[in-house]
């Protein structure tokens, strides 16, 4: 066995290799492209808040609202904005971005100590290339951050248990755990400590009342940084902010109806919602489970189901240590988050790691033993990435026109909008895209090379990095064009080139279970809309989704005279519709 410094040294330069691949996955590209969802704007609009108005506590944000998750996430988004005086998509990304960088990095120092190294560090390639994981690091959204704390925070409880035996308490625990809070709320104590009591019990070395007295020592010590700011929130924001946390976390839980909040908690999905999502967010590497499954040899079984349960139960007893921590985390998070009505993929993100590691040791057997599966899924692989070559390449040279094909099959004008811009994108042929698809080919005759050789590993290898050429492509061209060619930016920036806007005259509806919320146009105005149904002000200008129109005329028509100004020619990605300008008067001012 190694010596502690003898792993340092040997890991040290394949996690240095493995932080410049994270840094290459998303540093170059968290700038590009405008905020194209509803939740990358809204989170980034907190920050904007914090900066302009000096309060870090509880800012306000979008139409008199205020933030409806902990100011973590946001304090990092302000910080790295404050040296430049603002926030843009780059600095509000930021913070995922380092969190997904940090994470990998733990992620192969931590497995790589404990398992054969080449199983850690497959295990983090997986990791980097599988869609949840890389989209999370690439938003700005509070989730990487959470994750990161929650896995390193879990990590950190399993040392203190193998090496420490609970005595005492590492500071680094109540750190991690305290930040998770401050990200997400509760559940970032809740969640590693419901793990780690699991994992003691399944340990059977240590008494109920010891159990107990860790993780209530754990959970006391890790509240106190949190308890600071919920104070202080609570202070500031009164009942209307202990509203929202128990909505956010206790309502949003058991999808129950909390007064006074007028956003719809949503995400409403079944048990199966998460095997799904699951399995969708560890593409493409779920294709290569499916495929191995032709590989394996069945026979029937000669015992009984009680007996091969039993079985079963005695061999994950026996697992060593840190097996039986990561089996135990994964089954914990997947079960925990079945409880709740409200589902989303992200949730599931802490499990990840914990998957990883068992998927590459299997991805490692089927490699060595079912050498076919291998190089069947490698074949496969390079077959779809040549169509999408050859389809970019007949785009760029105009041979072919996507989105003309796409309209004599569907009249969804949204889906051809978003063809449109892709094409327009490939046929720019600009050098960024160039180099990409170069990068691609490469990898591409490198796999195709690889699977006339007998050393299959190679090809898993290569492989990956086809998939991480892939990324690039999707992050470097495709996104950029729907981000950018659908952002609520250029009609910001036309309306307040053409019309009399201000800090105090522009209104929006902020009740998200009857209108539309336009956080991206927010962001891009400066974070400086009104609520129009709590101000009811005589005169002013109101954005407002197209769809919401005829609600509002509904019921304020007859109060007010509204005068359509401008819309956008396009659809809004954020909001799924195009979005209005009005003047509004009140009748009885005229």
């Amino acid at each position: 066995m190694r010596t502690p410094t003898l792993q340092y040294l040997y890991l040290q330069k394949p996690v240095t290799m493995v932080i410049i691949i994270c840094i290459i996955s998303v540093f170059p590209w968290i700038g590009l492209g405008d905020f194209s969802t509803k939740g990358e704007p809204r989170e980034a609009a907190v920050a904007v808040s914090m900066l302009n108005t000096g309060n870090w506590v509880l800012p306000q944000t979008y139409a008199d609202e205020f933030a409806y998750k902990p100011p973590m996430a946001h304090w990092l988004m302000a910080l790295f904005s404050y040296p430049q005086g603002y926030v843009s998509e780059f600095t509000s990304r930021l913070p995922s971005a380092l969190a997904f960088i940090t994470l990998i990095g733990f992620v192969l120092m931590f497995f790589g100590k404990r398992f054969r190294f080449q199983q850690a560090f497959i295990a983090t390639l997986l990791l980097i290339t599988c869609i949840e994981i890389h989209r999370a690091a690439m938003t700005t959204r509070v989730d990487m951050l959470l994750t990161m704390f929650i896995v390193l925070g879990l990590f950190q409880l399993y040392r203190w248990e193998d090496l420490l035996e609970l005595k005492g308490l590492p500071v680094m625990i109540p750190i991690l755990l305290g930040c998770a809070v401050l990200t997400k709320g509760p559940v970032g104590i809740i969640l590693p400590l419901f793990v780690f009591g699991v994992y003691l019990l399944m340990l059977r070395k240590y008494s109920l009342l010891t159990i107990f007295k860790a993780l209530l020592y754990s959970c006391v010590a890790s509240l106190f940084l949190p308890a600071l700011w919920y104070i202080a929130a609570y202070k500031e924001g009164g009942d209307n902010f202990l509203n929202v946390v128990l909505a956010e976390n206790f309502g949003r839980f058991f999808h129950l109806n909390t007064p006074g909040i007028n956003y719809e908690l949503g995400h409403e999905n079944g048990v199966w919602y998460n095997f799904v999502t699951l399995a969708a967010g560890f593409a493409p590497w779920t294709l290569f489970f499916v495929f191995s499954l032709f590989g394996i040899k069945y026979c029937k079984p000669q015992k009984s189901l009680k007996e091969i349960l039993k079985d079963i139960w005695h061999k994950i007893l026996s697992m060593e240590k840190v097996q039986l921590f990561s089996l135990v985390a994964l089954v914990c998070i997947l079960l925990f988050y079945s409880i709740p009505s409200s589902k989303r993929s992200v949730y599931l993100m802490p499990a990840y790691p914990f998957i990883a590691i068992f998927l590459a040791q299997y991805a490692i057997y089927i490699t060595e033993y079912r050498m076919r599966v291998t190089r069947v899924f490698a074949a496969f692989m390079v077959s779809i990435v040549t169509v999408v070559i050859v389809a970019i390449g007949l785009t760029m040279s105009g041979i072919i026109h996507p989105e003309l094909i796409v309209q004599q099959y569907t009249h969804h004008e949204s889906t051809i909008q978003t063809v449109t811009l892709v094409s327009n994108m490939f046929a720019s042929s600009s050098g960024l895209t160039i180099s990409i698809l170069l990068f691609m080919l490469i990898i591409l005759f490198t796999v195709g090379y690889q699977m006339f050789k007998k050393i299959n590993l190679k090809i898993l290898y290569s492989t990956i990095a086809l998939m991480f050429a892939i990324n690039l492509l999707i992050d470097g061209v495709v996104m950029r064009g729907i981000r950018e060619g659908a952002s609520s930016r250029p009609f910001a920036q036309q309306v307040v080139k053409d019309f009399p806007l201000n800090d105090s005259n522009m209104f929006v509806m902020n009740n998200l279970k009857q209108y539309t919320n336009l956080y991206g146009l927010n962001f891009y105005m400066g974070n400086k809309f009104h609520n129009f149904e709590t101000q009811k002000p005589s005169k002013g200008y109101m954005f407002v989704a197209e769809e919401d129109m005829e609600k509002i005329q509904k019921n304020y028509g007859d109060k007010y005279l509204f005068s359509k100004l401008t819309s956008t020619n396009y659809t809004i990605a954020d909001v799924r519709q195009k979005i209005l300008l009005c003047s509004f008067t009140l009748k009885t001012a005229q």
